[in-house]
């Protein structure tokens, strides 16, 4: 154990247990039936859940192969098959939840692998690397403030330390309850920071939660530094996995399930949601029913304002959910990804994974020839690179081409030699399905539990009464699904983790 992590245990900053399951029966005591709607993170790991306490779960995906987000397909190339992902998403070690679903699969997780370093870019600025911070609080921000040239005593000295101290203070009820209503770009503008410390520090860091800092709550921006910085004691270093998603996570989940006992069906769009006096019925789009006790919504929030809005039942059935749709169904800005299969090769010392700070376009970079085992042996026989470009929250309204080659320009900006790689092939996509967290959106933000019986919700927008986000808060919030519809059944629920629950200095306020 690192001496950042003794240090942060003697003050709290460790893995905490929000519930620790048991409870009742190994397994359901009575025949109990679920449908959970949705085949990515959320839906999975409530699937998970489910069928090892032997209920009859059947999963119901829209897209031909599961992941949402996190998905995977195979891609016709002129030279032969590759697999193709959604975008590159980091396994940060505080994602207690969702690695316990995975080592269902792996106990040991041995499929992912330590990414060395966490770079941002910059076309003014030197490289500032933050992926070798001391792991735990308040070690890590102390040598963060450091090392960082992006910050200076001086600096800190005309900071405004009042406006500074939230960042420090996260509460689950304060800080949204005084926060919400401000955008992160006000509570920024307020910290008096320089231009450099803001756009290397912060910048790319709220860019991550695919929303523009003008048009995302301060109180979530502040959240989230507590989740990933200042609450948890595994630090900012993350892992990926070896192979594509679909081999390495979806194929061996859905063997699991199935070995289970239960379904996961893919291609199959739920068109409507019934409530009847024997439970609930689910329709896909080709007539066929599901019917079911339970039921676990855990699709993105546009589909599920797009769901709730087909089935007029639910106006009686769960009035208040109804009621938070129309808000909460407004995904966030449009994110690109493209993946580009290069003749050639970017210089030996470039990071498998680099942020990117004040380009037009480009968010992030990954070069997955030197991450994932399938681009790589494509590229040792190709002599070629396989490179993904990300833009977390861009233009509406472009062509997923035209993002494309902005951020390859973009992209040669602050790699030269990119610009002498010829493009073999691209993929790219345009897709707006994250959620969106707007100032004065936590109120309304529907959590879990729903008002009618027997219907849930999970997702990364879905709320949570402990720090979560992205991956995490999507299992997570599957986990607590899966809980409340085997308590109500006798059976023992899962145990759910998470990081500190309030900031290091939440005292003070």
């Amino acid at each position: 154990m690192a001496l950042s992590q003794v240090v942060g245990r003697l003050i709290g900053v460790r893995e905490r247990m929000v519930d620790p399951g048991g409870g009742g029966a190994p397994r359901v005591p009575r025949p109990v039936a679920a449908v959970v709607v949705g085949g990515g993170i959320a839906g999975m790991s409530a699937a998970v859940v489910l069928a090892e306490r032997g209920v009859d779960v059947t999963v119901l995906e829209a897209a031909p192969t599961l992941g949402g987000r996190l998905g995977a397909w195979p891609e016709a190339l002129a030279d032969g098959t590759q697999m193709n992902e959604h975008g590159f998403h980091a396994f940060f070690r505080q994602y207690y939840n969702w690695r316990s679903i995975l080592r269902r699969v792996d106990p040991r997780l041995g499929f992912l692998r330590p990414v060395p370093g966490y770079p941002v870019l910059s076309e003014r600025w030197p490289t500032e690397e933050f992926g070798r911070l001391p792991p735990a609080p308040p070690m890590n921000l102390l040598a963060l403030l450091a090392r960082s040239p992006s910050v200076r005593l001086a600096d800190l000295r005309a900071m405004d330390r009042d406006a500074a101290l939230p960042l420090l203070t996260y509460d689950p009820a304060r800080t949204y309850a005084e926060f919400d209503d401000t955008t992160a770009d006000e509570l920024l503008s307020s910290l008096k920071l320089p231009d450099r410390a803001r756009a290397m520090l912060f910048e790319v860091f709220s860019h991550s939660f695919f929303n523009h800092e003008a048009e995302m709550s301060a109180a979530e921006m502040i959240a989230q530094f507590h989740f990933y910085l200042l609450g948890n004691p595994e630090g900012l270093a993350f892992d990926c996995p070896d192979e594509d998603y679909a081999t390495a996570i979806w194929q061996p989940l859905t063997r699991y399930v199935e070995k289970h006992g239960g379904r996961v069906v893919t291609g199959v769009a739920a068109t409507r949601l019934d409530r009847g006096p024997d439970g609930w019925r689910v329709t896909a789009a080709d007539g066929t029913s599901y019917r079911a006790g339970q039921v676990v919504l855990a699709v993105d929030p546009p589909a599920l304002a797009a769901l709730v809005a087909a089935s007029p039942g639910l106006i009686a059935a769960a009035p208040r959910l109804v009621a938070r749709m129309p808000a909460f169904g407004q995904a966030g800005p449009p994110y690109a990804v493209a993946r580009y299969w290069m003749d050639g090769d970017v210089r030996a010392d470039r990071a498998v994974f680099s942020g990117v700070s004040r380009q037009p376009t480009l968010d992030s970079v990954t070069l997955y020839h030197r991450l994932e085992d399938e681009s790589r042996r494509w590229a040792q026989r190709t002599g070629g690179s396989v490179v993904e470009l990300h833009a977390y929250a861009c233009d509406e309204g472009v062509p997923a081409d035209e993002l494309a080659e902005r951020m390859r320009l973009e992209l040669c900006r602050l790699w030269p030699e990119a610009a002498d790689l010829r493009v073999r092939e691209l993929r790219a996509r345009v897709e707006a399905q994250a959620p969106a967290f707007t100032p004065g959106s936590h109120a309304g933000r529907p959590g879990v539990r729903t008002d009618a019986d027997g219907l849930f919700l999970a997702g990364d927008g879905i709320r949570t009464d402990f720090p979560s986000a992205l991956m995490e808060r999507s299992a997570a919030t599957g986990i607590i699904a899966a809980n409340h519809i085997l308590r109500t059944a006798g059976a023992r629920a899962e145990p759910v983790r998470s990081v500190r629950p309030r900031g290091l200095l939440a005292w003070r306020r």
